[in-house]
């Protein structure tokens, strides 16, 4: 899979999938760019701190990427979070945290990189869930906000159909630290049933390289024992 130097975008590329998206992209000869909050460890990459959440530094900062490189051949909404918890336990504040950051932060990126990606005919990976198919408790807010990104994908692949590529991710659970902090009722039980998300990243890149007129439009990945699947 060669990227042939591609200019790819990767929101929460500062740790976990999109790190790995970064690593991935970087290996099969294209330029990944990391927009994250923490960009402490995005190395030599191309990195600036954003919040996804804030859709004017969003639209600014996709911007001024795409004008600096000429252009962009793809982007990846791996920016992701949760809250755990009952809908009576958590508040509404941080209810609506999580579909800002998962829901409306994929959409505002991909609505700024969209004009550079019609000019490319380039390609939009999205990142949902195994929990965008079926819910579960103690996570109304994340499932909420990740069947929203997999419908999302689903109307904005027909509305670019031949123009832009998109393909919708839906990752079971990953040995990254987007589990840390949770009470044990809210961590996976058995650590080995999670995927490496290096091995996730080698799937996007499978994506992005599929030659013109062939769209990867949904890929479900999840280790062989996955729980949260079917």
């Amino acid at each position: 899979m060669n990227m042939d130097s591609r200019r790819v975008v990767i929101t929460g590329g500062g740790s976990g999938l999109g790190l790995a998206c970064a690593e991935a992209v970087s290996r099969a000869g294209g330029t990944p760019v990391v927009l994250d909050k923490d960009i402490s460890n995005a190395g030599a990459y191309r990195a600036h701190e954003l919040d996804v959440t804030d859709r004017a530094a969003v639209q600014r900062t996709i911007t001024d990427v795409a004008e600096d490189l000429g252009g962009l051949d793809a982007i990846v909404t791996a920016a992701g979070m949760d809250t755990p918890g009952e809908l009576d336990e958590i508040s509404a504040e941080q209810w609506e945290q999580v579909l800002a950051v998962n829901l409306l932060g994929t959409v505002s990126a991909v609505r700024a990189a969209l004009p550079y990606l019609k000019e490319s005919h380039g390609r939009v990976v999205t990142v949902s869930s195994t929990l965008a198919l079926k819910g579960a408790s103690g996570a109304t807010a994340y499932s909420a906000s990740k069947f929203g990104v997999r419908g999302f994908s689903q109307a904005l692949a027909a509305e670019t159909a031949g123009t832009v590529g998109v393909t919708n991710l839906i990752p079971g659970g990953m040995k990254t630290k987007f589990f840390d902090g949770r009470t044990e009722q809210y961590k996976p039980q058995d650590d080995s049933r999670l995927n490496e998300p290096a091995r996730v990243a080698e799937a996007i890149v499978f994506a992005l390289t599929q030659p013109q007129n062939v769209e990867v439009r949904e890929m479900l990945i999840a280790h062989e024992g996955e729980d949260s699947w079917p």
